[in-house]
């Protein structure tokens, strides 16, 4: 089995604790991620081989960086040293990442300013069979995504399998592009794509019902997920999976998860998981898009694939951080109680 190698920004979260504590406490705690390192943390704790391509400044955080990921079996051997500066972003304890809270800085960073011509794709993926990427890496700058169309090509070409998380972040397509215009050309290489049906609509400009939430059974949404999932089979050839996740946290007592699994022929779904309490959002969808990544090279059935996976993001919620700590064994574990 080759390497998955997850390529994107790294990033440093910083948790301004609410109500302007941090700035009493004089003190913010630092997660490290970005939704293609949490991908390859994950991977590397499940004892899948994984390898982690971004760009760094060549100073003394970026080694410490490299070293603590290095401690975690993640192969950092593809870091690119250059520009001036680590992606950063502030989110309020317990926000979601899509909350207009979130304040990115990330702006001239490493990742964002790296050009084309300058990676070796052929020495980087020698001992790939995976590649991943997620739509955050095209969003941060129109050099970026000429980079992401670089990598994909060289990827294809060496028939490695491609997967995509399809994360809409409306805070960053600030190039003068929209999403629609770039995400197509780059999902055509793309064997797996996971995200939801509106993300899917947003990105890809695969079409969903306006009226969708009126009817809002699991029933209904479980057929649109069918619907989304064959018209991007009919867009993107290359595509044998489709996966879509579902959470409903507007009642903060009580939130509900579960995942669709599409190919082709069928379609499997999830369990249903209920929670009261969620510790941390940030790192869910990255989680679960681990957990496809594992179910799909460790050729499991589809049911449990999704089961795998949807249970690997349920859990995440109740982790504190930006990547799962959880091992296969502990994810096992939550899927069963949930079965019951």
């Amino acid at each position: 089995m080759g390497k998955v190698l997850c390529f994107g920004e790294l990033l440093l979260r910083l948790p301004p604790a609410n109500a302007g504590e941090w700035l009493r406490m004089n003190q913010m705690p630092v997660f490290i991620g970005g939704a293609e390192l949490n991908v390859a943390t994950a991977l590397a704790n499940w004892k899948i081989p994984a390898k982690y391509c971004t760009a760094l400044p060549d100073n003394i955080i970026s080694k410490d960086i490299r070293e603590y990921l290095e401690q975690k079996n993640i192969d950092t051997s593809p870091f690119i040293y250059g520009g001036e500066r680590i992606g950063l972003y502030y989110l309020k304890e317990g926000a979601d990442m899509k909350s207009e809270e979130n304040v990115f800085d990330r702006k001239y960073s490493s990742f964002s300013t790296l050009s084309t011509g300058i990676v070796d794709w052929d020495k980087i993926l020698s001992d790939v069979s995976w590649f991943h990427f997620s739509a955050i890496a095209p969003a941060v700058s129109e050099s970026a995504a000429a980079l992401c169309a670089e990598a994909l090509e060289a990827a294809s070409k060496k028939n490695i399998t491609i997967s995509i998380d399809l994360n809409y972040r409306s805070l960053l397509w600030k190039y003068g592009k929209q999403p629609k215009e770039v995400m197509p050309g780059l999902v055509k290489y793309c064997n797996v794509i996971m995200g939801n049906i509106w993300s899917a609509n947003t990105l890809l400009d695969i079409p969903v019902a306006a009226n969708i939430h009126q009817n809002a059974t699991r029933e209904n949404y479980l057929h649109h997920a069918t619907t989304s999932a064959q018209h991007i089979f009919e867009s993107f050839p290359k595509c044998e999976w489709v996966a879509n996740t579902f959470r409903f946290d507007a009642d903060a007592s009580k939130v509900e998860y579960y995942a669709t699994l599409n190919t082709i022929k069928e379609q499997v779904v999830s369990p249903l998981f209920h929670i009261t309490t969620v510790v941390d959002k940030v790192g869910s969808g990255d989680c679960f898009m681990a957990g496809l990544i594992y179910g799909i090279i460790c050729k499991h059935p589809a049911e449990q694939i999704i089961s795998f996976a949807a249970a690997a993001a349920f859990g995440k919620l109740q982790e504190k951080g930006d990547a799962t700590h959880n091992s296969v064994s502990q994810i096992e574990h939550i899927l069963e109680q949930n079965r019951k």
